[in-house]
């Protein structure tokens, strides 16, 4: 085990992110650190910044979270230290992981944002993904904040009947002339 924690965080992040093929949110490591007692929510920002200052992870910010993902440098220091983090922590990360698997990954899949464009107007960024792939990319344009901030709440809801609405558009032979 590590006598410094910082590094035993820093290698409890890369290795959360390693188990994953797709990125984790602020809130979720968060969760995890915090419901664990690890540290406490301000240390695990410093580990988190540390790590994306040298590259170890690289972020994409989202409307309402950031999402975490482990770079390839970040993947062979893991692999080099991974040892270092003692079986019972592993244990309990993994324990995490395979617990919540589906509800992280699902709270990642579907992405929605929005921002001022140049023309005054509001572009909505809707995405679906499926581990590292992007399934549907939307971007729309609305007049005013209440009514992008509206769709970007809609997406969950709506994006897999969005999805299946433009794979049978778009693939359905019939409708040709």
């Amino acid at each position: 085990m590590l006598s410094e924690p910082m590094t035993l965080y820093k290698l409890m992040c890369l290795y959360m992110l390693k188990q994953v093929n797709f990125p984790l949110t602020n809130t979720q490591l968060s969760d995890f650190f915090l419901n664990k007692e690890y540290t406490s929510y301000f240390t695990l920002q410093q580990v988190l910044n540390e790590l994306l200052e040298t590259g170890l992870i690289r972020t994409e910010a989202s409307h309402n979270n950031t999402l975490y993902e482990i770079t390839d440098d970040g993947e062979e220091t893991l692999f080099f230290f991974e040892n270092k983090i003692s079986p019972a922590i592993v244990e309990d990360m993994d324990a995490y992981l395979k617990e919540n698997r589906i509800m992280l990954r699902n709270e990642v899949a579907m992405i929605a944002d929005y921002y001022k464009s140049t023309h005054k107007d509001y572009v909505v960024h809707c995405e679906v993904r499926e581990a590292k792939s992007t399934l549907i990319h939307l971007e729309v344009s609305v007049p005013d904040a209440q009514q992008a901030e509206k769709m970007c709440g809609m997406w969950k809801e709506k994006s897999q009947e969005i999805y299946a609405f433009v794979m049978k558009a778009l693939l359905d032979e019939k409708k040709k002339k």
